[in-house]
């Protein structure tokens, strides 16, 4: 009579144990243990976005080396760190193949980004999109149509970053470990969010602000804490791969010292201000191109190569006249492809930067011929990434300010420099809502950290400035607010509630006796609806057990056990919970224990009633609602 009732529990309870796993483990805090795996997969996650970077920036440098120099005879700035790769032969500046080469890259952008859309654009904006929406599944094509249609859009000319690019596919990376692995949902968003680390310390050569800004750019006021540490390491060890090819180095030379000046921080706050214009500006310019070409009857894989028909046609005059003015033809100070060079001079200066208010005027135009480039390239869906040029962007109009600031004041005090990296820092920060990494970023790059305390002003005037502003779309305002959390939010205020407040101490609970016959169990079972079990009690009325109502109905199928069967004999152990205890306790041992009512016993064991799973429920419905109208209001336009 017993094997069929305990092979019956016996199969409720693994089915539980089956279940509890997918409902809970996208919700539970990261325990060391499967901290512990994600670390090892985000060290593998770090080699592959390492080595990807590495070929992916020589076959970039390469291509740009072969057509924009080599054949156009375009001669970009670089910056003090950045490494070159020598072009086959000094080739003489050729205005109408550099008119042509934006258009053509862009064409074989659009081609390759037909198989796979979600490449168009910077790339930060779509892995962000899989994080929240996709639950971090990003396609394995990804990786190489990325990284295709990314060559072919900044070796042509396209003025963008790559670290862009490379965010999209580290998070592609990231996925793909994860796929294979066959990882939980939950360890292949970790995994994305560490390969974005990964390829952004790959191209700068940062490996803090990179793994910062990984975990800072999904939200606008927040960050996933859960990914920080396996973010980290995939940075370090994408750092140590690249800089064990490259060499160590930062990106931007610089002053030996910036002294901290107080009567400055005035200064710092207006360029904060006028930056936050700047970065609003921005903004508006990629989403107007993008609006512009919509309503045109362009396809939409046609439109990169729109965008650099334009691009060739109003860049290219600016820069024959800029390389005649200074004897270089073909120079094109920053304006086609990152532009680092042009923050460089910035930061340092040049033999051929005008001294006085035309240097100022010189920087002035270039920031604006900079806006409209990147926004040809980047708002028509070219492959190539806005954090490049919103450093750069930053960086010009800071420049332009220190400079002004110097021949107004007539302070010798003031560098301009340091105007330039707290301008870098306050546009990026600001305008991507990533005040923190944005800090720790423009430090690293430069080198340095004397700039620490002007960087904490201007950036937290620039990200309460451009509040209402965002270049990344997909942001969500907190962990709160993402789809993947939300259910976490919901079991956080079921921890807030407890028993007491939600069983019906009124609720009338039918109760055997230890020594209950079967025909009495039957029959008083029989006429009561809805409740799943039915405590056993001793004479005290202390809970001995339960019985399941499954039991039960077992022993209606068997007649000639109803003469020697009672409660007893039917009895398994309770699941009980205190009156005091939370309503998250209830619904994790209900899902463990594959029961539909808990008992509800008092500390010396004495029944108070019964919790069924239908109020806990109705109580986790109401949240849940609450949480989407919550993120519905705070996303509302």
């Amino acid at each position: 009579m017993r094997r069929p009732l305990q092979r019956l529990a016996a199969w409720r309870l693994a089915r539980a144990r089956s279940l509890a796993p997918m409902v809970l483990a996208d919700t539970a805090p990261l325990d060391l243990q499967i901290l512990g795996r994600v670390l090892v997969h985000a060290a593998l996650v770090g080699i592959a976005a390492g080595l990807f970077g590495a070929a992916f920036f020589v076959a970039l440098e390469y291509g740009q080396a072969l057509l924009l120099e080599g054949l156009a005879g375009y001669r970009p700035l670089r910056a003090a760190g950045e490494i070159a790769v020598t072009p086959p032969g000094h080739a003489p500046f050729r205005p109408w193949l550099l008119v042509a080469l934006p258009a053509l890259g862009g064409l074989a952008c659009g081609l390759l980004t037909r198989l796979a859309p979600e490449t168009r654009g910077g790339g930060a904006d779509a892995v962000i999109e899989a994080f929240h929406h996709r639950d971090g599944s990003i396609r394995k094509r990804v990786v190489w149509v990325k990284a295709l249609a990314s060559i072919s859009t900044l070796a042509t000319g396209g003025a963008g970053g790559r670290e862009g690019p490379t965010m999209q596919v580290g998070g592609a990376i990231g996925a793909l470990v994860a796929r294979a692995l066959r990882l939980t949902p939950r360890e292949r968003r970790i995994l994305v969010v560490a390969g974005v680390a990964a390829g952004v310390s790959a191209v700068f050569r940062t490996p803090l602000g990179a793994a910062l800004l990984a975990v800072e750019m999904l939200y606008r006021d927040g960050f996933e804490s859960d990914a920080l540490v396996p973010s980290v390491l995939a940075s370090v060890v994408s750092y140590s791969v690249v800089t064990s090819i490259f060499g160590e180095s930062t990106l931007f030379a610089h002053a030996p010292r910036y002294p901290f000046e107080p009567t400055h921080l005035p200064l710092y706050l207006l360029l904060a201000l006028c930056v936050a214009a700047l970065a609003a500006g921005f903004e508006a310019s990629l989403r107007g191109v993008r609006g512009a070409l919509a309503r045109t009857p362009l396809p939409e894989w046609v439109r990169p190569a729109a965008g650099g028909l334009l691009l060739g046609l109003l860049c290219t005059p600016a820069i024959a006249f800029v390389g005649h003015a200074i004897g270089e033809p073909g120079q094109g100070l920053g304006i086609l492809g990152g532009g680092y060079g042009a923050v460089q001079i910035s930061i340092t200066g040049a033999e051929w930067l005008p001294e006085g208010w035309r240097g100022v005027e010189l920087l002035l135009l270039l920031c604006a011929a900079k806006l409209l480039a990147s926004a040809l390239t980047i708002g028509s869906g070219g492959s190539a990434g806005d954090f490049a040029p919103s450093l750069v962007l930053g960086g010009l109009f800071g420049g332009a300010f220190g400079r002004a600031a110097s021949l107004l004041l007539q302070d010798p005090a003031i560098d301009p420099g340091a105007f330039a990296l707290v301008g870098m820092g306050a546009f990026y920060g600001g305008i991507a809502h990533v005040p923190l990494s944005a800090l720790v970023l423009v430090c690293e790059m430069a080198g340095s950290y004397d700039l620490l305390v002007p960087l904490m002003l201007a950036e937290a005037v620039a990200f309460v400035a451009l509040r209402r502003r965002t270049l990344y779309a997909a942001q969500v305002d907190t962990p709160r607010d993402s789809p993947v959390h939300r259910d976490a939010f919901v079991l956080d205020v079921l921890r807030r509630i407890r028993v007491r407040e939600v069983m019906d101490p009124q609720r009338e609970v039918v109760r055997f006796e230890r020594k209950a016959r079967a025909a009495e169990m039957l029959e008083r079972a029989a006429a009561t609806a809805g409740q799943d079990v039915f405590p056993v009690l001793d004479r005290e009325g202390k809970v001995l057990g339960v019985i399941a109502s499954e039991a039960l109905r077992v022993l209606a199928t068997v007649p000639e056990a109803g003469a020697v069967v009672v409660a007893m004999d039917l009895m398994a152990p309770a699941v009980v919970v205190g009156p005091d205890d939370d309503l998250r306790v209830a619904i994790e041992l209900i899902i463990a224990r594959g029961v539909r009512e808990l008992l509800v016993v008092d500390e010396s064991g004495h029944l108070l009633g019964l919790l069924d799973e239908a109020e806990i429920n109705r109580v986790h419905l109401d949240a849940a609602r609450r949480a989407e109208k919550a993120a519905v209001f705070t996303t509302a336009p």
